[in-house]
């Protein structure tokens, strides 16, 4: 179990380290790629399995994650959104773009500061 721990939590970063990434890389021009969205859906699955690995093995803090799933749920939306606007060739909004990284930012932060 500590293995399949591991692969997701590893996963899990990957997903916000792609989202942040191409936010950070087309910050002057913001575009949502497609692989903020596919980042943002790894995020959410692998967040929700790390959770019922967790309710199985000893309390969660029921709050914390409920924030998380929040803003999980917002940066899929967004990206979402935004990813189709940019295969369709529409200008995406630079509060759009920039939402999808900042809640990226903001997801990290409750799940490193918050205890």
């Amino acid at each position: 179990m500590h293995i399949l721990t591991s692969v997701l939590v590893f996963l899990h970063i990957i997903g916000a380290s792609l989202i942040i990434g191409l936010w950070v890389a087309h910050f002057r021009t913001p575009k949502v790629l497609p692989g903020q969205f596919h980042a943002s859906l790894l995020m959410l699955v692998t967040g929700l399995i790390l959770v019922g690995i967790a309710e199985m093995s000893g309390g969660v803090n029921h709050i914390k994650i409920a924030v998380k799933i929040l803003l999980a749920l917002g940066i899929a939306i967004a990206a979402f959104i935004g990813q189709r606007k940019h295969k369709a060739g529409e200008p995406i909004s630079t509060g759009l773009a920039h939402a999808v990284g900042g809640l990226a930012v903001i997801n990290v932060a409750v799940a490193t500061i918050w205890h």
